[in-house]
């Protein structure tokens, strides 16, 4: 099968391209290379790759030529960034969106939006969120994936696409561009700089090893209903304050790294999904933070050739301009 990956030099993208060219799928990556896409996430993979932006028309036409499925991971996607501006994150989430679902509808190509648990908001302890729950986003960017999200439900009713969606969980592993707090502490950690703990440190969230993600993407992918929806979830929930426990254990970084700075505004402080129908079709997880987190780190200790670049420039002046005023 011919398969657009939008999205595809980005971190899930770009696993995910190489696992479908892998299992001998006919890749083709479109991505704009924002600050997050990286050519060298491809790097020895089987794909063609072209630059160009999903809310562009003609670029999304060129590009899925002869394309029997489109895979939009195409996003922008990190909540801190879209509390200080929102804009890019309509424009790629939602308008993006659109594009890419009417290409779909004019070409009866077969689509999958790669969505996020965020869009849930807040989950109660003791409960997990299904796939038939409100949406109650919390965030711009939570916000903007939900718009996405109800556009592709419109366009399966009203137009007839044949295009699911897929919801994960916070997602972990190589090439992980470090703003997230897994490559940041990590990356931090590794130079003796301090690790910016949120609050008190409490907010849980679901871990999930990006090739379990990728695993289950692909299965709705091929075997997923018009119209439905599926929880990713790794089912592994912890508080931040004990991940970063385990990333200095990890990294042998002495605890005294760590800062507890004002917390993100609206933060959410849980995230659960119940994973009961994806995991009907047979998928499951095949990762744990138990060994999933020491080869991650592995990743980065082995990988500064990758990261270090990448800490400088843009990600250095954002850094300051979302940590500098809390960690003083």
């Amino acid at each position: 099968m011919r398969i657009l990956v939008t999205g595809g030099a980005g971190f899930i993208g770009s696993h995910c391209a190489k696992r479908l060219a892998a299992a001998g799928d006919e890749v083709v990556v479109l991505d704009k290379l924002t600050y997050s896409g990286n050519r060298a996430n491809l790097e020895g993979a089987d794909v063609e790759f072209v630059q160009g932006d999903v809310a562009d028309r003609s670029a999304v036409t060129a590009a899925a030529e002869g394309c029997e499925a489109i895979l939009n991971f195409a996003a922008e996607t990190h909540v801190d960034r879209s509390i200080l501006g929102a804009a890019e994150f309509i424009e790629t989430d939602v308008l993006g969106t659109y594009v890419l679902l009417d290409h779909a509808r004019e070409h009866g190509v077969r689509f999958v939006q790669v969505s996020t648990d965020e869009v849930y908001g807040d989950v109660q302890a003791g409960d997990s969120s299904k796939e038939e729950d409100p949406l109650r986003p919390s965030s711009p960017y939570a916000a903007s994936k939900a718009g996405g999200d109800l556009q592709v439900l419109a366009a399966v009713r009203t137009y007839g696409v044949n295009a699911s969606i897929t919801r994960g969980s916070n997602t972990f592993g190589p090439n992980q561009y470090p703003e997230k707090i897994i490559p940041l502490f990590i990356t931090n950690a590794l130079d003796g700089e301090a690790l910016p703990v949120y609050g008190d440190g409490r907010q849980t969230r679901d871990w999930l090893h990006v090739e379990d993600h990728c695993a289950g993407i692909e299965l709705v992918l091929r075997q997923g209903k018009p119209g439905g929806i599926y929880n990713v979830g790794g089912g592994e929930e912890i508080e931040n304050r004990e991940l970063t426990a385990r990333i200095l254990e990890l990294t042998g970084a002495d605890d005294s790294l760590v800062r507890h700075v004002e917390d993100r505004p609206g933060h959410d402080r849980r995230y659960s999904l119940d994973t009961s129908r994806l995991r009907s079709l047979g998928w499951e997880p095949q990762h744990t933070l138990a060994d999933g987190l020491p080869e991650t780190v592995a990743w980065y200790r082995d990988n500064r050739d990758w990261w270090e670049p990448i800490k400088s420039g843009e990600y250095l002046a954002y850094y300051r301009r979302q940590y500098a005023a809390r960690l003083t």
